[in-house]
């Protein structure tokens, strides 16, 4: 039996990969939850396990054999090491760790990755859900034609920045009918009904920084195998769900037919009929990416295409958690099993 700590375990990204946790091959762990001053003395459950949200002390890491970082960079950076000496394998939800000398981006979803976790691998980052997503279309797109150029624009919604993001979006949306002025502790600026390519200068929550991080994850599941991407980051003002749009042209003329069956299988659902169109509301508590294929209009042979436009949705919480457990079951084979003689 394991026993995993999730360090924040109150953050909107905790509470969602406890939820996944609870229907994994690791339910059957012992659970430690850790967070913050404000979060202590909680009840909470993973499985069927009850417990309560602990302070991270010294010997909290004690005996774990996995601890997820779920909470801010801050938390990550404060306490990563003390669980890395007391022999737990870290996996860092927050992305904090992303540039840290010898740890790894993972996804255990993307085919043949460029560098695989061992003995001693510091710690591994589950990679950003945008990443995962635009990662997994490529690769299945290279299975029709090789990609000449693709170009993204991400929108990205509250729940990217935390439980106060949202709370601010919610009472924005509320003040705005009411004809109230705005709080602007996260985005300083107006995000309810408007879409944003940057936030105010005071702002907690940062758009670049989001757009960096989707950047360099993307590049470390890619290796040289996948094409690069031209992307622009955008802030949404919905609570939930990663929205895409991909501009994609490929190298040689391919069938439609052999698009849709690329696009389609493992993780990736394909929505063909206009009525079921992908968006972060028909994503919510959804595993795969959501998504749809057009063909470029104007194109003589409407059988087959160059160019092409995708529209893809996901959950971004719940693929993060998904991810971040599928790496945490890759990597028990590097933990110790039975007595060493």
């Amino acid at each position: 039996m394991y026993k995993i700590a999730i360090a924040g375990a109150s953050t909107l990204v905790g509470k969602e990969l406890k939820e996944v946790i609870s229907d994994s091959p690791l339910a059957a762990a012992s659970f430690v939850l850790l967070d913050e001053d404000d979060a202590l003395g909680q009840l909470d459950q993973v499985g069927d396990e009850v417990t309560f949200v602990q302070a991270i002390g010294a010997d909290a890491f004690d005996h774990v054999d996995f601890t997820f970082f779920c909470g801010t960079e801050e938390l990550t950076r404060r306490h990563w090491r003390q669980a890395l000496r007391a022999g737990s394998t870290v996996l860092d939800m927050s992305g904090a760790l992303d540039q840290e000398p010898g740890v790894l981006v993972r996804a255990p979803w993307i085919g043949a990755e460029v560098v695989s976790a061992d003995l001693f691998t510091p710690a591994v980052v589950p990679a950003h859900p945008a990443a995962l997503a635009l990662a997994l279309v490529m690769e299945r797109l290279l299975t029709a034609a090789p990609v000449r150029f693709a170009a993204v624009t991400l929108m990205v919604p509250a729940s990217e920045f935390g439980r106060r993001a949202m709370d601010e979006l919610h009472q924005q949306t509320v003040n705005l009918l009411s004809f109230q002025g705005l709080p602007r502790a996260i985005y300083d600026a107006q995000t309810a009904y408007n879409l944003l390519s940057g936030l105010g200068e005071a702002a907690k929550a940062s758009l670049a920084a989001t757009d960096a991080r989707v950047r360099r994850h993307y590049t470390a599941l890619a290796g040289r195998r996948l094409p690069e991407l031209a992307l622009q980051t955008i802030g949404a003002p919905v609570f939930h769900g990663h929205t895409f749009s991909i501009a994609v042209e490929l190298e040689r003329p391919v069938e439609i037919t052999a698009l849709e069956e690329a696009l389609s299988g493992d993780h990736l659902d394909l929505v063909l009929e206009d009525t079921d169109s992908p968006s972060n509301l028909a994503a919510t508590g959804q595993s795969d990416v959501l998504i749809r294929l057009r063909p470029e209009q104007g194109e003589r042979n409407a059988t087959e295409t160059t160019r092409l436009w995708l529209w893809a949705a996901s959950d971004n919480l719940r693929l993060h958690a998904i991810n971040a457990l599928d790496c945490a079951l890759d990597l028990r084979r590097l933990r110790p099993q039975g007595t060493v003689q």
